[in-house]
């Protein structure tokens, strides 16, 4: 007998959250490598319908069958995160999508009934490079090409929060639809491209099935409402953003800026290392009104003598996205170019 359209909804759904019971693994491990890794494997994705196929780069290991397995070997590692500080030591790049990556290779190195064929194997064709595929594993499910990316939207004020188009990065020169776009037209169809041949035959493959999967966090503007783009997933990870001019904290609670490395997981601070009103207030004072987007964290004690992170806010400035040179996201002002993540 088949399976009941019920049974696929929910196959479908643990095939994009294998490990849904151990959602509150990151924040009780202690090391901040081990507790981004818990956060890349355990976090939902952005979207639940991306417009080109989707799936978990666990999907078909051991783990995805057995989550008590995944959960013990990261406590092992929050015990002796050595191995995993080693593998992120040859990663010489400040840029947060190549952390992200390494974090997902050395799991998939590790994950019993995954195979990792290939990371960023480059695609020549002429005597150039046309790109690269993110990953190449192989399980018990298939051959597969993962594309991995980890993304920060901020949604608009006005225009039709539902359009991809109208989420933006905090640098205002990424948006969540062209993205997706790029992805769907051209980084995922690559493993099918003749070019892509020679490069696969010489790992071992001849049929490759490809997916995207897409993590991060969206975030909702304050005051103001935005809805989620279409197709968001129900579960993803959301904050506020807020203007310069529109911050005002309540009295008492604690908020701390996040250094771009620490923009993955929950934070986590030991009471020795969580700033003061006083210290942040000063800092808040020194910032430059048009400083980029800052990434904040409200943190709250946890009962154990460490302060976790309550809720994230980008601080922008107060004519963010607007700048004299470029159309904003909207359509009705104009934004700014800085770096990618």
């Amino acid at each position: 007998m088949g399976e009941t359209t019920g049974q696929r909804q929910t196959g479908y759904a643990r095939s994009m959250m294998p490990f849904a019971e151990l959602n509150e693994l990151p924040r009780r491990l202690h090391r901040p490598a081990v507790r981004d890794l818990a956060w890349t494997l355990l976090s939902p994705p952005l979207l639940s319908a991306p417009p080109c196929p989707q799936r978990h780069p666990l999907a078909g290991s051991a783990w995805a069958g057995d989550p008590q397995r995944l959960c013990d070997w990261l406590r092992a590692l929050d015990a002796d995160d050595l191995p995993l500080r080693s593998w992120l030591a040859t990663i010489t790049s400040k840029r947060l999508g190549l952390y992200y990556e390494g974090l997902w290779q050395f799991a998939l190195t590790h994950a019993p009934g995954v195979q990792l064929l290939a990371s960023n194997l480059a695609i020549r064709a002429g005597g150039r490079t046309l790109g690269e595929l993110d990953i190449l594993l192989r399980d018990g499910q298939g051959t597969h090409h993962l594309e991995l990316a980890i993304k920060l939207y901020l949604g608009p004020t006005v225009g039709d929060a539902g359009d991809a188009t109208n989420w933006l990065g905090p640098g205002c020169h990424d948006r969540l639809g062209s993205k997706l776009a790029h992805l769907a037209a051209h980084q995922l169809p690559m493993s099918r491209d003749a070019h892509s041949r020679p490069a696969l035959a010489a790992i071992g493959v001849t049929q490759v099935q490809a997916h995207l999967w897409l993590g991060g966090y969206l975030f909702y503007p304050s005051p103001g409402h935005a809805e989620p783009p279409a197709g968001a997933h129900p579960a993803h990870l959301r904050g506020r953003w807020m203007r310069r001019r529109d911050w005002a904290a309540m009295p008492g609670e604690v908020w701390q800026p996040l250094q771009r490395h620490a923009w993955l997981a929950p934070a986590r601070a030991q009471a020795d290392a969580r700033w003061s009103s006083t210290q942040f207030q000063a800092w808040l004072a020194a910032l430059a009104p048009q400083a980029p987007a800052q990434l904040l964290a409200r943190l709250e004690p946890d009962g154990d003598g460490a302060w976790q992170e309550a809720e994230r806010l980008f601080l922008v400035p107060d004519d963010w996205p607007h700048s004299p040179d470029n159309t904003i996201f909207t359509g009705l002002a104009q934004i700014s170019a800085a770096k990618s993540i």
